[in-house]
């Protein structure tokens, strides 16, 4: 998580990094192994939301996204 979020956060890339549309906040999804790391960047601070296992993405997705 630190080498991806540290140096490029808003990086997007087919893999990891996923700019996620629809939703205001969180802005970003970083995927890890089963893990999926939602967060959004403020004036080049990282300010992680929730670090949940895949499995429960949606669930957390609809009771905490914040809509455009």
């Amino acid at each position: 998580m630190d080498r991806h979020l540290r140096h490029q956060p808003t990086r997007i890339s087919k893999s990891r990094i996923k700019r996620l549309r629809g939703v205001r906040r969180p802005g970003y999804r970083l995927r890890v192994g089963g893990l999926r790391v939602f967060y959004d960047v403020l004036d080049g601070v990282v300010e992680v939301l929730a670090i949940i296992p895949k499995t429960q993405t949606d669930d957390w997705l609809s009771e905490w996204a914040e809509a455009e």
